[in-house]
């Protein structure tokens, strides 16, 4: 097993495997840009290593100050958490050339699941049901060529985005020639990557998950469903497991189509399979893999009564007995509410500054990196925290968070609670 574990990432998920690794007995190092230098979660951690500027360029994407970092310390693993690195093939590779392990999927899988269009290719290699779609397209002409083949209204979508970044909903033919070039630059600057594909839009869709996990050796696991269509700008807001309102057989069908992709590739970590829910057909259909622990894995643990960060821990130190399907039985209902810094009556802007007081409810799981007195800079996502209820049924976790949200107190700075609560 590590002795010393880097983790390569900021906010409350740095103080979220803080606390893993703490309760595992191995030593943690963080590392921070100069705008996270006194913030808890650097702090919460065993050694701390300064690593760039502000800007995520310059911190938190440089591959070669995390490594030295670990060279510093004497880290033998790192953590990427989710966002940043956590899914890019170079850091992956570099890691392992540098006699460092990756704690998460490998290369191979960061790279096959990395891009949409070579996902959806798996996934309809492994029998999981596709929406209507197009491959890469390189003209606006082609892409009004594969539009009128699968019909209007189409999603355009970047292949390598992410976050709600490099998608969106096009209705006609004028539409998809005015962003096909904005979309392609859009793509290019956030992700290196301009290829664009279409796919068919549903209007009364779902966002429906499953969380996997998988050995290596062809073995899979999938830890129930996650509902996360409660959204802004393409991006979860509120998040619960299981997911409700869909019937004991979908949900049979959902966990089947995952595990049957992730054990055609021998998937080995942590990992989502996402799925569009047409709530009116009742079918669903493959949206993406994403190759990393989802910010919102905490509803999955509390049901579950599982640590994903351990697993994955366990795991790359190759100590790891997958669970047997059977064994893993869901207990009640999690309800999750991202809280963020920013302004909802402003199209969500941003917010930045001193928190002057933070307060959130007892009785709730809060993973967060902030407290009174914590400065929250523009140059990153604006979550805080994530509030976690839980309950015997979904109706008792809701009203769990709802009294919650209620009693929360956070002074300072705008942030989304009290929408969160009229949610």
């Amino acid at each position: 097993m590590f002795t010393k574990i880097l983790i390569a990432n900021r906010g409350e998920i740095l103080v979220r495997i803080c606390r893993t690794l703490k309760a595992m007995n191995i030593s943690s190092v963080a590392v921070f840009s100069d705008a996270d230098r006194f913030s808890p979660g650097v702090l919460a951690a065993d050694e701390a290593v300064h690593i760039g500027p502000a800007t995520a360029a310059e911190s938190y994407l440089n591959i070669d100050a995390i490594i030295a970092a670990c060279e510093q310390t004497g880290a033998q693993a790192v953590h990427p958490g989710y966002g940043f690195l956590s899914e890019r093939v170079e850091f992956a590779e570099r890691l392992a050339a540098a006699g460092i392990v990756f704690i998460g999927p490998g290369p191979v899988h960061l790279k096959d699941f990395g891009l949409k269009h070579t996902a959806r290719a798996l996934a309809q290699a492994a029998g999981v049901p596709m929406l209507p779609g197009s491959g890469l397209i390189d003209t606006t002409e082609e892409a009004l060529r594969e539009a009128e083949r699968i019909t209007y209204p189409v999603m355009l979508k970047s292949s390598a985005g992410g976050g709600g970044i490099g998608m969106v909903l096009c209705h006609t033919q004028d539409e998809l020639a005015d962003k096909f070039e904005s979309i392609g630059r859009m793509a290019a600057n956030n992700f290196g990557n301009a290829a664009l594909f279409l796919e068919k839009y549903v209007s009364a869709a779902r966002h429906i998950e499953v969380q996997i996990f998988g050995d290596g050796k062809g073995n899979v696991v999938a830890l129930g469903t996650r509902d996360c269509s409660l959204q802004r700008r393409n991006q979860k807001v509120i998040e619960e497991s299981p997911s409700p309102n869909i019937s004991a057989e979908t949900v049979a069908q959902l966990q089947s189509a995952a595990i049957a992709l992730a054990s055609s590739v021998a998937y080995e970590s942590a990992g989502t399979v996402e799925f569009v829910y047409d709530a009116e057909a009742q079918k669903f259909y493959f949206l993406e893999v994403n190759t990393r622990l989802q910010v919102e894995h905490g509803v999955t643990e509390s049901v579950f009564n599982v640590d994903l960060v351990e697993w994955m821990i366990v795991q790359a130190a190759a100590e790891f007995t997958l669970p047997a399907q059977i064994s893993l039985l869901a207990q009640g209902a999690a309800i999750e509410a991202r809280i963020y810094a920013e302004i909802p009556s402003e199209n969500f802007r941003p917010a930045s500054g001193v928190i002057t007081n933070f307060t959130p409810p007892p009785g709730l799981r809060i993973d967060s990196w902030v407290e009174t007195g914590t400065n929250v800079s523009p140059f990153y996502d604006p979550m805080i925290a994530k509030f976690i209820a839980t309950g015997p049924t979904r109706e008792a976790a809701i009203a769990m968070l709802r009294a919650g949200l209620q009693a929360t107190d956070i002074s300072g700075i705008e942030t989304n609670a009290d929408y969160c609560h009229e949610i």
